[in-house]
């Protein structure tokens, strides 16, 4: 490609990449398998997954799944893996694509979404709270769980992403001309994922005219920025897997130096660039349960973290839902308990968004003992538990697209847990490889 074109990609914190795709006699649903922090608490479901690919090349073999992460074996699922991983190689089951971005289209319950494959720079990436860095996590980072997973990455020779990261192309730019021109474009994967993950394909872009008009799309949406705060790449998915590979970077700097380390294949990490303005990108909010917890001692417990709470009961969980998302930017939460439905509207000059206000309770009462948290999606399954025993089922708001972006930029990363791209079946399969060492 075009060196000038690739030097202003870098400019911008992306490359392209060659990338690996198995050879076309592969049977590609089998192949790609859904992210590996999906279905953590059901290992039905991987056992299943398991099934159908045994005897068939498959992403199963080359990633771990979360559920089994405290599981006894893991030393041997790790082995396991990076042998996996060098028997594909040596068999030659993959095709290379050489310096290129691959289009993916992919069909879902909620519509037809869209993709770019990049590789994006770790030297511009921060997860800290405060980061005011191109590339940043948008939810709370959780530096204990990224030990086990650098064990999991650090000797493997691919890298098989499930991480998303969201850019703000109100306009279309970057990603839509592409799409329009699909047609165009060499179809390289064609397939229905497993287990009701819809359909997905893959369209190779590497010529100069494409990727330039790529570019100016880029060039568009950073000039639009505030250089003193410069938020261009937000994840969606897969932020502790971008920390994972930023950390081991940063080791890799130690050992080699960091001269030689700006040059190595693990400055970059691969990933799934996203419109955040897409319409089948559908955003979710995470509910939270509080077992065996008294309303009484949250409504002490939110009086002394709050400047002030008002309480108003509604008849429904839907006319909660309408005036929690109409709150007109206030703090608005909806509280499920003892029967009832309310919606909680509190001032604090400490937060400026509900979920941190929830998570500054959870700790709060987590640390003094005899409550237990859960984060749920759908705010009816939380209704219905919030209606067995002495729980409290919190419900809430919607996460805005026009504002996400806004949000990250005022407050810093979301609380964990505050928001999710979708249902799990909708969560990226792994389907390309790329090498790192």
């Amino acid at each position: 490609m075009d060196s000038t074109i690739r030097s202003r990609m870098k400019s911008l914190g992306v490359d392209v990449s060659d990338i690996l795709l198995p050879k076309k006699e592969i049977d590609y649903g089998r192949w790609a398998v859904v992210a590996c922090d999906q279905f953590t608490s059901q290992k039905d479901y991987w056992q299943s997954v398991e099934l159908m690919t045994a005897d068939h090349p498959s992403t199963y073999d080359l990633i771990f799944p979360e559920c089994y992460l405290e599981d006894d074996d893991r030393q041997e699922r790790i082995a396991h893996i990076e042998q996996s991983m060098k028997d594909y190689m040596d068999a030659g089951i993959f095709d290379t694509y050489r310096e290129c971005t691959i289009l993916v289209e992919r069909s879902t319950s909620s519509g037809t979404r869209y993709g770019l494959m990049l590789a994006l720079d770790l030297e511009k990436y921060s997860y800290a709270p405060d980061s005011r860095s191109l590339v940043r996590a948008t939810e709370g980072t959780i530096l204990s769980r990224i030990p086990p997973r650098k064990e999991i990455r650090r000797n493997a020779m691919l890298e098989l992403p499930h991480i998303m990261v969201l850019i703000s192309d109100m306009k279309r730019l970057v990603i839509e001309p592409l799409v329009a021109r699909r047609a165009e474009l060499r179809c390289i994967y064609d397939t229905e994922l497993m287990k009701g993950g819809g359909h997905v394909r893959g369209y190779l872009v590497d010529r100069d005219e494409d990727l330039e008009r790529m570019v100016e799309g880029l060039e568009a949406l950073y000039r639009s920025l505030d250089h003193s705060n410069p938020l261009m790449y937000a994840m969606g998915d897969g932020n502790h897997s971008l920390a994972t590979a930023r950390s081991l970077y940063e080791d890799l700097k130690k050992e080699i130096g960091t001269e030689a380390a700006l040059e190595h294949p693990s400055r970059y990490a691969l990933v799934e660039i996203e419109n955040i303005f897409d319409p089948a990108l559908c955003f979710e909010a995470i509910h939270r349960v509080f077992f065996n917890t008294p309303v009484r001692l949250f409504d002490e417990t939110l009086g002394k973290i709050c400047d002030s709470v008002m309480v108003e009961t509604v008849p429904s969980l839907d006319e909660m839902r309408r005036r929690i998302d109409d709150a007109d930017g206030s703090i608005a939460f909806g509280v499920i308990a003892e029967g009832r439905h309310m919606v909680y509207h509190v001032t604090s000059h400490r937060f400026a968004l509900g979920a941190s206000v929830i998570q500054s309770c959870i700790d709060t009462l987590t640390a003094a003992g005899g409550t237990s948290v859960d984060y749920i999606h759908g705010a009816d399954v939380t209704q219905r538990i919030a209606n067995e025993g002495e729980n409290i089922g919190i419900i809430m708001s919607d996460i805005s697209k026009a504002t996400f972006f806004d949000d990250i930029i005022r407050d810093g990363a979301f609380p964990r847990k505050t928001f999710s791209i979708g249902h799990a079946e909708e969560k990226r399969y792994y389907m390309e490889a790329r090498r790192i060492r």
